[in-house]
């Protein structure tokens, strides 16, 4: 897929994620926009996975570990062929399974995860895995900044570079903004580049919304020979509306009507640019 391609994806994959998000009246706004043009690449250009492929053994595999952004995933997952767009009318309506966090009940996706911290771990004994097997297969993960506090993120670090795992690559969605506030204030993990390199990874920076960026940086994998690669992807929490760019309380916001015609607007000028 061109970069021009991928761009007038990332448009209507915005389009999609509020418009779910809108209808369900709940959802991680601010982070799925933040994330979206990440998974744009990896599934349109880099993983070798497909709904025809996705029980085969050699299949990349993707594990989000900021699992509380699913519907930036649920849209690409739709759009590449696992399940049918509609599907997602019922999203976190009663006993539906698109719920708001990935779960293993849906095509495509590999681990439930959400409880935030954990999918690092999950991504290495994936790759570990790989290795015992002589498969030649990638993982890949997507981390968020303000889940690396949590200590079972460095041990996973530890192991991936102890067993030379160069099948798996990090990806921080480094969006500066948590929660309950920037991360730097809730608890600074910085310099992340010289911490991952001290637990003997290869890292590399890259704009999270650079397209051609990001694809250069997947095409240089593993970023060394023996070594686990780490992405650290700049990105802007709520990328693409102007009123959600950068503000805390889009981290699950709902938009209002008023709100939705605005952003839907404001999209509908970025396809024009991208065409």
């Amino acid at each position: 897929m061109t970069t021009q391609e991928l761009a007038q994806k990332s448009v209507q994959y915005r389009r999609n994620i509020l418009k779910y998000i809108y209808k369900a009246k709940a959802g991680h706004t601010g982070g799925s926009l933040s994330c979206i043009d990440i998974l744009n690449v990896l599934y349109n250009n880099v993983l070798r996975v497909s709904p025809e492929t996705f029980t085969s053994p050699g299949r990349d595999r993707y594990i989000q570990s900021k699992g509380h952004t699913v519907e930036a995933l649920y849209v690409v997952l739709a759009d590449r062929g696992f399940f049918p767009e509609s599907d997602l009318e019922t999203l976190c309506q009663y006993q539906s399974h698109y719920i708001g966090h990935p779960t293993r009940k849906i095509t495509g996706i590999e681990q439930n995860t959400g409880s935030l911290g954990h999918g690092l771990a999950l991504s290495v004994g994936t790759a570990l895995s790989a290795k015992l097997d002589m498969l030649d297969y990638r993982v890949f993960t997507l981390l968020g900044d303000g889940e690396l506090p949590e200590g079972s993120n460095w041990e996973a670090a530890l192991l991936a570079s102890h067993y030379k795992l160069d099948n798996l690559c990090a990806i921080v969605d480094k969006n500066t903004l948590q929660i309950s506030g920037p991360t730097a204030d809730v608890c600074n993990t910085d310099p992340l580049d010289q911490k991952f390199e001290a637990f003997g990874w290869a890292v590399r920076h890259v704009n999270g919304h650079d397209l051609t960026a990001l694809q250069d940086a997947f095409n240089a994998l593993p970023f060394a020979a023996g070594k686990p690669s780490l992405i650290i992807a700049h990105t802007v929490k709520g990328k693409g509306i102007s009123f959600m760019e950068n503000q805390l309380k889009w981290h699950h916001g709902v938009p209002t009507a008023e709100q939705y015609a605005q952003a839907m607007a404001e999209l509908s000028t970025a396809e024009l640019y991208s065409a």
